[in-house]
């Protein structure tokens, strides 16, 4: 087996290869064919596109030589103003030979830049536009300054569909000729929770335990409980059993090694789909929330997650008695 990593052997090197974000792609077209473009900012989740969009790209305007007039910096190693005034500055200065006027510098992460180096990309922006375009990737847009955000075209990626994940997945799995069963392809699009580069760590992962890759499997890697397993450990909490169900949250704890805030978070995407009153549900909510903070807070997470098991089967025997 290769030792290459799986998401970056299979990264679209071309926007036409790209298969989802149908809206930034088709903008991002436009650019490549008239060999002309804005500063942009691309905002969105972990493992949407953006940083491969912004490649695809630069290797659409420039051709294959495309890295002679393209940089990529992840502000969250290089997120000082000194990095700035230095790497940045002297890439955008110097003009490129080729017959597109500009150059790309992409700034990973950017939302992890300090203010005042933000500030002074912002007069760095304005002082080389025309040997410069520079492209901003983030998670949260609203952490990027106001000025810079208004010199920039903005695109939204928006976090990849299960079925388009699981297209992708399949791809990678017939090419590397791993056997990926139906239900650990579905487990494998639903616990990447969107984010295809997780998708496909996960797959690579799987496929070196070297036999079938099945749900099991699949959420032994992320390390996260069946999805099975945390509705039956409310179920049985639900019909007023806290024993047994805490004894089931123990097994998941301590003989599976699972964590206790992924556990919750699983709890909580169940607690929308059970049914019971509109009104249990949102005081249950509201105690994942506490649980959660207290999580955070460093509480015990054994403690902690008993205590929502006790509440949600108090509120099932008096939802009984009523």
């Amino acid at each position: 087996m290769e030792s290459a990593m799986w998401s970056e052997k299979y990264r679209p090197t071309t926007l036409a290869e790209m298969r989802n974000q149908v809206e930034v792609v088709g903008r991002l077209k436009r650019f490549a064919e008239t060999k002309t473009m804005p500063h942009c900012l691309f905002a969105g989740p972990p493992g949407s596109g953006k940083t491969t969009a912004a490649l695809c790209l630069a290797h659409d305007l420039f051709g294959e030589r495309f890295m002679d007039a393209f940089m990529e910096l992840n502000a969250s190693d290089a997120r000082g103003i000194d990095v700035i005034r230095t790497t940045v500055k002297e890439f955008a200065r110097v003009a490129t030979i080729s017959e597109v006027p500009f150059k790309i510098l992409v700034l990973d992460e950017a939302d992890n830049m300090t203010a005042d180096a933000q500030h002074a990309l912002r007069r760095t922006m304005e002082r080389y536009t025309d040997t410069c375009r520079f492209v901003m990737s983030c998670n949260y847009s609203g952490k990027i300054i106001e000025p810079i955000q208004s010199r920039c075209a903005i695109f939204r990626f928006v976090p990849l569909g299960e079925e388009d994940i699981a297209a992708y997945i399949k791809m990678v799995a017939e090419k590397e000729k791993v056997h990926l069963e139906e239900q650990g392809l579905r487990a494998l699009a639903t616990a990447s929770e969107g984010d295809l580069r997780k998708a496909i760590n996960t797959l690579q992962g799987a496929a070196s335990v070297g036999r079938s890759i099945d749900e099991k499997v699949v959420y032994e890697v992320v390390g996260k409980a069946k999805p099975g397993d945390v509705q039956e450990l409310l179920e049985i909490a639900t019909k007023g059993d806290f024993i047994k169900a805490r004894e089931r949250l123990r097994s998941l704890l301590l003989q599976q090694g699972l964590s206790g805030k992924d556990i919750l978070k699983q709890i909580h995407s169940e607690i929308l789909r059970m049914p019971i009153p509109e009104k249990n549900k949102i005081e249950l909510i509201d105690a994942t929330g506490e649980i959660d903070f207290r999580l955070v807070q460093g509480a015990d997470e054994e403690v902690q997650l008993s205590s929502l098991l006790a509440r949600l089967a108090l509120t099932s025997s008096q939802k009984r008695s009523s």
